[in-house]
């Protein structure tokens, strides 16, 4: 079985309003010829997949992306969207807290109230729109208090799809940060393409820094990071699929038959690294 570190939120509320309500975001769905994957179903159709996939877990987040042209919301998942669903499957859906950093306090006390009413158990960024790196120091109430929390942070790191800066996520980012909490758990999303050699050396590095393969389809991964998957990476790269983008039963089927990995190795990418970062 895997765990998924990464799902977007999938019912046709969400669906609707966050992909198609969103021209930004419905610009991405044909460019990237999502018609057919940017379906919404229901908790319990989506488990069903789950099933189907070999699919154990899958942690979705609330996500706050800001347009970086027009300065307002194109997505703002709640948590309460999120526990909604999570609160249906418990057993096999996870929510993750989202983070607006010109919020500020107000968005880590929002993190903090997920963490303990809802047990949420981390925080994903996407900082991009707002126009500041990840190692901003509008981030470090954030990192300090989910260290005291206990959870990891993701944030996606390397370009993004989103019409967007891409160097405001470049992985170097991540190496303040882990200087500054070499306590708190750090992964970096969407392999950090096209700087996905400087997200491995981060991985490498820092004890706290982890790779997640999210968003790209496994089989046309770079050579280079399948071979850390292989060897010296192989307890550092966590499995996702940042679905609809990737759907489960084909990446699960190519991990595990098409890189490959031995059987050991395939495990621990996909689920075995994933539920000690986590602690599920």
């Amino acid at each position: 079985m895997a765990i998924d570190f990464h799902c977007n939120l999938f019912t046709p509320e969400a669906i609707e309003r966050h992909w198609y309500g969103q021209p930004e975001m419905y610009r991405l769905i044909k460019w990237w010829k999502m018609e057919e994957r940017v379906k919404g179903v229901t908790v319990d159709d989506f488990v069903a997949m789950m099933d189907a996939a070999g699919l154990e877990k899958a942690l979705i987040p609330a996500i706050r992306m800001m347009s970086y042209q027009k300065k307002t919301m194109v997505w703002d998942i709640t948590e309460e969207e999120v526990h909604a669903a999570v609160s249906r499957h418990p057993d096999r859906l996870v929510g993750l807290c989202g983070f607006n950093p010109l919020q500020k306090l107000d968005s880590v006390r929002n993190v903090e109230r997920a963490v303990k009413d809802y047990g949420f158990k981390g925080v994903y960024i996407h900082t991009y729109g707002f126009g500041i790196p990840l190692d901003h120091r509008l981030y470090y109430p954030l990192y300090a208090k989910c260290v005291e929390l206990g959870i990891p942070v993701s944030m996606q790191v390397g370009h993004s799809a989103e019409h967007m800066p891409n160097e405001l996520g470049r992985p170097i980012h991540l190496d303040n940060i882990a200087l500054d909490f070499p306590e708190l758990k750090l992964i970096g999303a969407h392999t950090g393409w096209p700087w996905t050699e400087e997200m491995i050396s981060l991985a490498w590095k820092h004890e706290n820094v982890y790779l997640g393969i999210d968003a790209h389809n496994p089989k046309y991964l770079e050579p280079t990071l399948v071979h850390f998957m292989k060897t010296r990476g192989q307890n550092k790269v966590i499995y996702g699929t940042n679905y609809p983008a990737i759907t489960h039963a084909e990446s699960i089927a190519s991990i595990r038959n098409e890189l490959g990995l031995t059987e050991k190795v395939a495990d621990k990418i996909l689920r075995g690294n994933a539920a000690r970062v986590y602690g599920l």
